[in-house]
C-alpha cells in the first residue's frame, strides 16, 4: 500500500489541484469567493469548469452530477455525461461554467412541505465553491445547494451556509473588539463521531424489520449482551478490520479526515471519528462517510445499520457533534488557554454558549427529533431528553467566582497519581466523561451528544450557529456602546452566567432527582418528536430565524411539516411491518410449536399417565395465551393505523402514531419476545439477537 500522504485527497479537486491547474488570478478569485462568500462570474466559472473537467476525465470520470442534500436525510444525484455531439457524428467532451454553477433537477418527488405546487416540479442546484468537488464512482460530484422554483431552500446545505455567514458576521465583531484586527473570518467547526452496527448480510435478509425499517421490532434479549464490557475497545475482528481498512482508504482518497476507529460498547457496534473541520465540509464529509459505510459493508458480506436503536437492551448509536469556533488566524475561541480565569474572550464565548443553550433548549431538542432517535434518548449512555450543559468543576467554579465577586486562586487542575512509579503524575482532566450529559464542554469545544447516528449534522449546526449569532450580536452591541470595555465584558460574563446557570448540570442525567430538579428549574422535557416539533413555529423562533435570514416563515413551516410527516411515515411502515411479521410468521410458528407440544403431551400421557406433565401443559398454556394476545393486539394495531392515517392534521396524526400505535407495537413486541423464549429454534422464523450480534 502506498504511503497515505501519496493518495490522501487523490479524488478531490482540492486546493493543491486548483493551484496547479488554474491561472493564479482565477485561483485567488475562487478562493476569496469561497472564504468571503462572494459571487463568481461566468468567466471564472468557465475557467474552473474546464480545468475541473480535464482533471476528472484524467481520473476516469465520464459523468458529472450536482451532489446535493434534500430533506430526506441522504444525498441525491442526477448524472449527466460530458459528451456532446458534433456535426460529423462524433462527440466532444464538454462542461461549461453554466453547467458548473447551476443545475435543474426535477424537484417533484423530494419533500417540500408545501413549498412548491405539484405543477412546479423544477428545482435548482447551485454550486457551493466552499466545498471541494470530488470523484465518486467515475462521476465528478459537485457539492451544491438545492432550492425550489421560487427560491426557497429545499435542502440542508443552504440553511447551514446561511447560518455560518450569520455567526461569522457577529463573531468578527467580537474578536475585533478584542483587538484581533488581522482576523478576516471566523468559521464554526465540527467533528462528528459516527457510531454504527455491522451485522451479517445473510442474517439481515431474513429479518423483514431490519430490511424495511433498519431496526428490530421484536427480539428477546440474549443471555449475554454488553454487561461484560468485553467488546468496548476490544480487539477488532478480522472481518470488521478489513471493512474498516477499506473504508479508511476510500475516505482518505476523498479527503475525509477519518482518524479514530474502535469497537463501541454494544456487541457488533463500532465508531469512526474524524478530525474536526469547517462545519459545511464536515457535514458533506459525514454524508459521504455514511454512504461509504453502507456500500463497503455490502462488499464484505455485511450490512451497516445506522438506525439509532436497532437492538433493544443494548446501547444505541449516536453521532456526537463536536462544535467550536475558530478564526482564520488559528485561534480557537473556545480554548481556555493556560489560565481560563484571565482569558476574557474565552469566558465571553463560554457564557454566550451557556446563554444560547438555555434560551433555545427547544431548538437543540428539535434538531435531534426523529422517530428513531426517540427510542434511543434517555438510557444506555444516550443523553436524556432534558437539555443541560456540563462544564466540569473548574469552569463552573470560575464562573461562580465571577458571579459572586469572589476569588480562589488556588483552584485549578489537580494532579492525579494512579499508584505506580512506572507512570508519572499527570494533570486531572476537568472536562467531561459524563455520558449522561447532552451538551458537554470537552477542553476546547462543546460535544452535543443527542444527535442520532442516521441524521445529517446540518440541522443541529444550523440551530447552534443561529442561537449563537443572536447572543453574540447582543454582546457585541453592548460592548460597542460601553464606556469601559473590560468592565462591560466582565459584567456580561457575570450577568449571563447568573441568569442562565440553571442549564448547567454536572451530575447524573438519568436520576429521578434530576428529572424533578430540572422541572423546578423550568427546563423543557420534550420526550417525543411530536412534542418537540411544534416549538419550531413559536413566535420567538420564527422571529429568530427570519431576523438573520436563515429561514423565512414558509421554510420553517415546511420543515416542521416534513419532520412530522416523516415521523408518521416511519412509524406507519414499522407498524405494517410488525403486523405482517406477526401474522405471517410468528403466529404460525407458535401454532406449530403448540401442535408439536400437544403431540408430545399425548404420547407421554399414553405412556406415563397425565399426572406429572406440568412442563408441557405450562408451555402449551403460555404459548396459546401469546397466540390469542397477539391476534387481539395486531387486530387493534390495524385499527389504530387506519385511524391515524385518516387524520388530516399532521400534528394530530403524529400524536396518534406516537401515543396509540407505538404503545400497541410495544405490547405486541412483549408477547412476541415471550414466545421466542419458548418456541424451539427450528420453529422460530427469524435470526435471534444472539445470531445478529455475535455472528460477525
Amino acid at each position: 500500500m502506498d504511503n497515505i500522504s501519496n493518495y490522501f485527497g487523490a479524488n478531490v479537486f482540492g486546493d493543491s489541484v486548483m493551484k496547479e491547474r488554474l491561472p493564479e488570478e482565477t485561483y485567488n478569485l475562487l478562493r476569496n469567493a469561497a472564504v468571503e462568500g462572494k459571487s463568481i462570474d461566468n468567466e471564472i466559472a468557465n475557467t474552473v469548469a474546464l480545468a475541473m473537467k480535464e482533471w476528472a476525465i484524467e481520473k476516469g470520470a465520464t459523468h458529472y452530477t450536482h451532489w446535493f442534500q434534500p430533506m430526506t436525510g441522504i444525498t441525491a444525484e442526477k448524472h449527466d455525461s460530458f459528451i456532446a455531439p458534433t456535426d460529423d457524428g462524433h462527440i466532444i467532451m464538454e462542461f461549461s461554467g453554466k453547467e458548473l454553477i447551476k443545475g435543474e433537477p426535477d424537484a417533484s418527488s423530494f419533500p417540500s412541505g408545501g413549498l412548491r405546487a405539484t405543477f412546479e416540479a423544477r428545482g435548482y442546484t447551485a454550486w457551493d465553491p466552499s466545498s471541494y468537488a470530488f470523484i465518486k464512482d467515475n462521476t465528478l460530484c459537485i457539492p451544491t445547494a438545492f432550492c425550489s422554483y421560487g427560491g426557497e431552500a429545499l435542502d440542508q446545505k443552504t440553511p447551514l451556509l446561511r447560518s455560518m455567514d450569520a455567526i461569522e458576521k457577529q463573531a468578527l465583531r467580537i474578536v475585533k473588539l478584542f483587538g484581533m484586527t488581522d482576523v478576516k473570518s471566523v468559521r464554526t467547526t465540527a467533528g462528528p463521531e459516527q457510531e454504527y452496527f455491522l451485522i451479517d448480510k445473510e442474517l439481515w435478509k431474513k429479518r423483514p424489520d431490519l430490511v424495511f425499517c433498519g431496526r428490530t421490532l421484536m427480539g428477546a434479549v440474549p443471555p449475554k449482551g454488553q454487561e461484560m464490557n468485553d467488546h468496548y475497545f476490544g480487539v477488532i475482528k478480522p472481518r470488521v478490520s478489513e471493512f474498516m481498512k477499506e473504508l479508511d482508504d476510500e475516505l482518505w482518497k476523498l479527503g475525509v479526515l477519518a482518524k479514530t476507529e474502535h469497537n463501541e460498547a454494544a456487541p457488533a457496534q463500532h465508531e469512526l471519528a474524524p478530525v474536526f473541520t469547517t462545519t459545511n465540509i464536515a457535514a458533506d464529509h459525514n454524508q459521504l462517510t455514511m454512504e461509504l459505510m453502507k456500500k463497503i459493508a455490502d462488499k464484505h458480506g455485511l450490512v451497516c445499520l445506522l438506525a439509532e436503536k436497532p437492538f433493544k437492551g443494548v446501547n444505541g448509536s449516536g453521532k456526537h457533534n463536536n462544535w467550536s469556533m475558530a478564526t482564520d488566524t488559528g485561534v480557537n475561541l473556545l480554548s481556555p488557554g493556560k489560565n481560563p480565569r484571565e482569558n476574557l474572550l474565552f469566558l465571553l464565548c463560554l457564557v454566550a454558549v451557556i446563554k444560547a443553550v438555555d434560551k433555545h433548549q427547544d431548538l437543540l431538542r428539535i434538531s435531534v427529533a426523529t422517530a428513531g432517535n426517540d427510542h434511543r434518548l434517555g438510557g444506555a449512555e444516550a443523553p436524556p431528553t432534558i437539555i443541560s450543559m456540563y462544564l466540569g468543576d473548574e469552569l463552573t467554579e470560575i464562573l461562580e467566582d465571577i458571579e459572586n465577586g469572589t476569588s480562589h486562586e488556588n483552584r485549578g487542575k489537580t494532579k492525579m497519581n494512579i499508584g505506580t512509579e512506572a507512570i508519572p503524575e499527570f494533570k486531572k482532566d476537568n472536562t467531561d466523561r459524563n455520558r449522561t450529559s447532552p451538551f458537554a464542554f470537552t477542553g476546547n469545544k462543546f460535544e452535543f451528544r443527542m444527535l442520532g447516528s442516521a441524521s445529517s449534522i446540518s440541522d443541529t449546526n444550523v440551530m447552534l450557529n443561529t442561537m449563537m449569532t443572536d447572543v453574540l450580536k447582543e454582546f457585541a452591541d453592548r460592548i460597542e456602546n460601553a464606556k469601559d470595555f473590560e468592565t462591560e465584558v466582565r459584567e456580561i460574563i457575570r450577568e449571563s452566567f447568573h441568569n442562565h446557570k440553571r442549564i448547567v448540570f454536572n451530575g447524573d442525567g438519568y436520576s429521578e432527582k434530576w428529572q424533578e430538579e430540572a422541572a423546578k428549574r423550568g427546563l423543557l422535557n420534550l420526550k417525543s418528536t411530536p412534542d418537540a416539533i411544534p416549538y419550531l413555529l413559536s413566535d420567538e423562533n420564527i422571529s429568530l430565524f427570519t431576523r438573520y435570514g436563515i429561514f423565512n416563515n414558509a421554510e420553517l413551516r415546511c420543515r416542521a411539516d416534513i419532520s412530522l410527516e416523516n415521523y408518521s411515515k416511519i412509524v406507519h411502515i414499522e407498524a405494517l411491518t410488525l403486523g405482517e411479521m406477526v401474522k405471517r410468521d410468528v403466529m404460525p410458528a407458535i401454532s406449530k410449536s403448540v401442535k408439536d407440544c400437544c403431540k408430545t403431551l399425548e404420547i407421554k400421557t399414553r405412556i406415563l399417565g397425565g399426572d406429572n406433565l406440568k412442563a408441557e401443559k405450562a408451555i402449551i398454556k403460555t404459548l396459546s395465551d401469546c397466540y390469542e394476545n397477539l391476534f387481539d393486539l395486531v387486530t387493534k394495531l390495524d385499527l389504530e393505523v387506519e385511524k391515524a392515517q385518516a387524520e388530516a392534521d399532521i400534528l394530530k396524526q403524529s400524536g396518534l402514531y406516537n401515543k396509540s400505535v407505538l404503545m400497541l407495537m410495544e405490547e405486541i413486541r412483549a408477547e412476541a419476545d415471550k414466545a421466542e423464549t419458548l418456541v424451539p429454534r427450528e420453529n422460530w422464523p427469524y435470526p435471534t439477537y444472539g445470531d445478529l450480534l455475535f455472528n460477525v
